[in-house]
């Protein structure tokens, strides 16, 4: 990258702008605040059932969609790719020796060089050079490819172990300009060079408008959990736990916000149906994809948030509620206990047990003064290390850093 050149990047992110996207969003603007301009791409729009309502419309407005293509520009990009036959060579020679398994594999790759080509083209026609990738999987070869075909440097964010971002992970990251990863979990899996530097919150925005007030024995339970619903978020166990808390005698009341990935027709029917079982239907509330807004309205009102999540790298709701000075109650999964200290920050317990789960909400119920002291160390914890501008600052200085600029990562096969 050209040393005149860092303070203008492409930003893409897969299905933009979905219901876990809002910290993108917020990364966007700190970049912007640090005068770094950012073009929006994305491989294609989510479902609107899952689109983050807050900023969805202004979201769709400037970002470039990469899929499906219209028939000019597949027809421009053919064109293209014709008048540049060593740029077709490189990217050919990247798809044959891609770690992947089959035929269809393989053909999709092809369709990824083509939208890669596409990226390339879109991001010299304005004077862009980088592009910033928050994935590891199917996006991480598009801008691979758009390297190969044109030179377009890129960079990644890490957000999971890389075994949940399909395979061919050592040439995609053998390209890469630089990493970034969210948590010490994550860097498991990697090689510097590296940028460790985790998702936050805007604590202007998530923050209390009246102080805290805990639950009290013989008084109403509200709980509030916040996640895309999701096997691997342990809904589930929260279930089962608010039906032995019933069960004790409490007053529960659960909200869930968040929908499944297919816009309320997949997993959601599993969570319904396991309400039903646990004869829960007026106690638990599934409250969809919800603005920002709703979330924060819904923090203020709640007594405990609990997430229950089988693996979580970090986990930005989380973030948001401790940031509210509200206790939380997880599990003890992936990054969660870098963020938080048991019994400094809020009650961990161990993944799939929901009795365990129960208990630790049940003891915040019991014991007020627990329940303000984690309550306001969350929120110095989150403005201690977890403000949102952090990782933007982490980006700008990686894309201003020669080395890392020339730097490559590898990783095992």
């Amino acid at each position: 990258m050209g040393k005149d050149t860092w303070h203008r990047i492409g930003y893409l992110v897969p299905e933009f702008p979905g219901q876990t996207h809002n910290f993108f969003w917020r990364e966007i603007a700190a970049l912007r605040e640090l005068s770094v301009e950012v073009a929006l791409v994305s491989t294609r729009r989510p479902p609107a059932a899952i689109e983050s309502p807050t900023w969805a419309a202004q979201a769709r407005a400037s970002t470039t969609y990469l899929f499906p293509p219209s028939a000019l520009g597949l027809a421009s990009d053919l064109a293209w790719m014709a008048v540049h036959p060593a740029a077709v060579a490189r990217v050919l020679r990247a798809v044959v020796v891609a770690r992947v398994d089959g035929v269809g594999a393989r053909l999709r790759l092809c369709g990824l060089a083509l939208s890669g080509v596409r990226l390339a083209r879109h991001m010299r026609s304005r004077s862009i050079d980088h592009v910033h990738v928050h994935s590891c999987g199917s996006s991480a070869h598009v801008a691979m490819f758009a390297l190969l075909a044109a030179g377009l440097s890129y960079s990644l964010t890490l957000h999971n172990r890389l075994l949940d971002h399909g395979p061919d992970q050592a040439q995609k990251w053998s390209h890469a300009s630089f990493g970034i990863v969210i948590s010490d979990w994550v860097e498991a899996d990697l090689t510097p060079p590296l940028f460790k530097a985790p998702m936050g919150v805007d604590t202007d925005k998530f923050t209390r408008a009246a102080p805290y007030v805990p639950a009290k024995l013989g008084t109403p339970l509200r709980l509030f959990s916040c996640a895309r619903l999701n096997p691997v978020k342990g809904h589930l166990d929260v279930l089962e736990a608010v039906a032995l808390l019933v069960r004790r005698g409490l007053d529960v009341h659960l909200e869930i916000a968040g929908e499944d990935d297919d816009g309320g027709h997949g997993y959601r029917r599993v969570v319904e149906a396991r309400i039903a079982e646990l004869k829960l239907s007026r106690r638990v509330s599934l409250l969809g994809a919800v603005s920002e807004g709703v979330i924060v309205q819904r923090l203020e009102l709640a007594h405990v948030f609990v997430l229950a999540s089988m693996a979580e790298p970090l986990g930005v709701a989380l973030m948001e509620a401790m940031s509210m000075r509200l206790p939380v109650v997880a599990t003890r999964a992936g990054g969660v206990p870098e963020m938080i200290r048991d019994d400094v920050e809020g009650v961990l317990v161990p993944p799939a047990q929901p009795l365990a789960l129960a208990d630790a909400i049940h003891g915040l119920m019991t014991d007020a003064q627990r329940a303000m002291r984690l309550a306001a160390a969350a929120r110095q914890r989150i403005e201690e290390r977890f403000d949102h501008r952090r990782s933007a600052i982490e980006i700008k200085a990686a894309l201003r850093a020669p080395s890392a600029m020339d730097a490559r990562a590898p990783v095992a096969a």
